[in-house]
């Protein structure tokens, strides 16, 4: 048969679109439009219109909400790619599937992106009304909202968005704020001056996911202090040392007693300085002696706490000298680093410098500032009740990490788990619904604003103008997003099935989840943990700005077409682990969507030319053909179900171009030009009930080539492939 002959058979019984190769961006849209208009993203739908059995098994699944102030990045792509998967599956299964999707104010993020702006007009926020800052950045993140929503979709995220939710909607903030008060009548909520993370530009404390560590070449001096001799990177915190620290047990010191005072001559004039007996000295660190400043050390701060010691300021907010420095007062601490060590110099008390000291210096992620450790009053949780439940559950088997060792981190990360600053000194967020005392800084929850008087002091109370940390509102993400308490979604999906987000959040969000859910609802969140790593380039090298390397999703989507993108994120990428996007992988795929494209031509060719009738009498050999894609949906069925996605991709594609393309097709090609009518008809009810199959397994993977190509099946049981049955039951 002729190219011509073949061409105006296609054309009289089949789609004209298999006249040319496929083509994902004229089909793309269109197909999504088809799928989101049919409503079958919705589960209630699904049982109105018979699809799904009210009393089916539930899957659900809570989208952990994108940063609503940007475009989406491959780490994004890759964890639609793989609740997308899993959402499809489940719904070709015929449970009873909810994917909520939702969109992330992202706080302390969101509001540096937004400053960056007003920086280029020449604003600062500094110089803003809080409202003022807040309207804005409410409308910049809303319109960012809509573009990030629109990427989701063309990635093919069939999720529910008549369900979709918004961090600071109504609904969440109010059940945010409801979860702080029950922390306060539980006594697991309190306000006082702790160590903080503090970024002096952005004048605001950090959580730990906020603070990078920079590994830094500086120099470490050895300073006299009276008869000892200490250590310091930072000199310019000294101006407040009064407590030299040793351990008990070091025999050097054993002459001096705990409590003992020594006359010394120290950066500004004599002071008096306190001998401190504590197992926080080290005697294999310098000289096993240290002096501490309480103010700006965690270490210090624990160790003026375990002694009652007193303590002050030495650096201001914004990173200069305050007054305790006397002549260096108003200075910024690096001008005034060398400054200070001069003068010690002259007075006889530098010792040595060593000029090649090794360690991590804290910075902020966003601004790369040394971070300042400070006291400061913030509203702090007792985490160790919460973590302690949260334990019992994993060991009870309640919920499932799928990755061992990020289990032992888990572990690790609640049974160390300190109390968690919740406040943060932005506009953008969740207001902390609190008054706080003008004279004393006592702090009162006040959901109803009702609170005028200290009961403490009698001073008079203001609103506290702190915002959540946006860890605290999103740890609260699955029972809020399914209208906790009351709410039908609650009762029909909670817990939900799986958590799938990126590994590196797993204590900072994950835990998170699992305590607040514990605490609130008495139940964890989700019964499965699935994490993956991050996505690198070809090269294995991580992805930044300012290296060049960036991929974004979107325009590999258009190149390559999105069934590419996301065959190129799942094989190959194992859970848990970090994984390379090359272009060349990606291309593969989209090769690989043609070759589809074309087995389907050539089946639906055979079908128009020879006709299908499901009653034929198949051979042996058809029956083989049929029997082994049925094996194939068997076993791609088991890996789904143990979450080896990226397993069960490779052998559907290896299966559908080199077994079914290469061999069966070839081989099916000189009975379909025989002369036996009846012979050929049950080979093309073979090949077409075995491209049906497949069509099937590989539309979770592969969801737009196969919604065009199932459309096109003369012979089909549904509407949509998304809501065909799937293969095994």
């Amino acid at each position: 048969m002729n190219n011509g002959t073949k061409k105006e058979k296609i054309s009289d019984g089949i789609d004209d679109k298999f006249l040319k190769p496929y083509n994902p961006q004229e089909s793309e849209e269109k197909i999504y439009e088809q799928w989101e208009t049919s409503g079958y993203f919705n589960p209630d739908v699904c049982i109105e219109k018979g699809v799904t059995d009210e009393k089916a098994e539930t899957f659900s699944i809570i989208m952990p909400p994108p940063n609503a102030n940007g475009s989406l990045h491959a780490g994004h792509a890759l964890f639609v790619t793989l609740q997308d998967v899993m959402t499809r599956i489940a719904r070709m299964q015929g449970k009873r599937t909810l994917w909520l999707p939702g969109a992330d104010h992202a706080g302390f993020e969101t509001q540096v992106v937004y400053e960056k702006k007003l920086q280029k007009e020449g604003r600062s926020r500094f110089n803003m009304e809080p409202k003022e800052l807040y309207d804005e950045i409410l409308d910049f993140t809303l319109s960012h909202k809509d573009f990030m929503e629109g990427q989701l979709r063309q990635l093919g995220a069939s999720c529910d968005w008549s369900r979709e939710l918004f961090t600071l909607d109504e609904h969440v903030v109010k059940t945010v704020h409801k979860t702080f008060e029950k922390l306060g009548k539980d006594d697991l909520l309190y306000r006082g001056a702790r160590i903080v993370n503090w970024c002096p530009k952005h004048q605001t404390s950090l959580s730990n996911l906020e603070t990078d560590y920079e590994e830094r070449n500086e120099p470490f001096y050895y300073f006299q202090y009276g008869p000892f001799v200490i250590g310091t990177s930072r000199p310019e915190t000294k101006f407040g040392d009064k407590y030299v620290v040793m351990h008990p047990d070091d025999e050097r010191y054993s002459e001096y007693k705990h409590g003992q005072t020594i006359e010394l001559e120290w950066i500004n004039g004599p002071i008096t300085a306190t001998v401190i007996k504590d197992e926080a000295g080290d005697p294999e660190m310098g000289s096993g002696v240290m002096t501490i400043t309480p103010w700006h050390s965690a270490i210090d701060f624990e160790i003026a706490k375990r002694h009652n010691l007193d303590y002050e300021q030495v650096i201001d907010w914004r990173g200069k000298l305050l007054p305790i420095a006397e002549e260096f007062e108003g200075m910024n601490i690096k001008e005034a680093r060398a400054k200070i060590v001069e003068k010690l110099d002259k007075k006889g008390l530098l010792v040595k410098i060593d000029e090649k000291y090794e360690h991590s210096v804290p910075v902020c992620y966003k601004c790369a500032r040394e971070i300042e450790p400070q006291i400061r009053q913030q509203w702090f949780i007792k985490m160790k009740p919460l973590a302690e439940h949260a334990l019992k559950a994993l060991d009870k088997g309640d919920f499932t990490i799928l990755t061992s060792q990020h289990e032992k981190i888990f572990r690790n990360w609640l049974s160390k788990i300190e109390d968690w600053n919740i406040s943060r000194q932005i506009v953008w967020g969740i207001p902390i619904p609190a008054k706080i005392c003008e004279k004393c800084d006592e702090g009162y929850v006040d959901l109803e604003n009702k609170l005028t008087q200290c009961t403490k002091c009698d001073g008079k109370l203001v609103q506290d103008p702190d915002t959540f940390d946006t860890w605290f509102s999103s740890g609260q993400w699955p029972y809020t997003t399914l209208g906790y308490p009351e709410g039908e979604d609650f009762k029909n999906y909670y817990p939900t099935t799986v958590m799938e987000t990126a590994a590196d959040i797993l204590f900072f969000w994950v835990a998170r989840m699992v305590m607040f859910g514990l605490y609130t609802t008495g139940k964890v969140p989700f019964k499965y943990v699935y994490l993956h790593g991050l996505v690198r380039d070809k090269h294995g090298k991580k992805m930044s700005k300012s290296k060049g390397n960036v991929t974004s999703p979107t325009e590999v989507s258009e190149k390559y077409g999105t069934d590419a993108l996301r065959m190129g994120l799942l094989i190959g990428n194992t859970a848990g682990t970090d994984m390379n996007l090359d272009p060349d992988k990606i291309n593969a795929y989209k090769k690989f969507a043609n070759k589809l494209w074309n087995i389907s031509r050539f089946i639906l060719t055979a079908v128009h030319e020879t006709g299908y009738d499901k009653d034929t009498t198949l051979s042996t050999e058809d029956k083989k053909i049929i029997d082994d894609v049925k094996n194939l949906a068997s076993e791609i069925t088991k890996d789904m179900e143990s979450f080896k996605y990226y397993i069960a991709g490779e052998k559907l594609y290896h299966y559908t171009w080199h077994t079914f393309a290469d061999s069966v097709l070839e081989m099916s090609k000189a009975t379909l030009q025989g002369d036996d009518m009846e012979v050929k008809k049950a080979r093309v009810h073979a090949l077409y009930e075995s491209l049906k199959t497949q069509i099937k397994l590989l539309h979770p993977f592969m969801p737009f080539v196969t919604e065009e190509i199932w459309q096109a099946l003369p012979e089909k049981e549904s509407e949509f492939v998304m809501i065909a049955k799937w293969p095994v039951a």
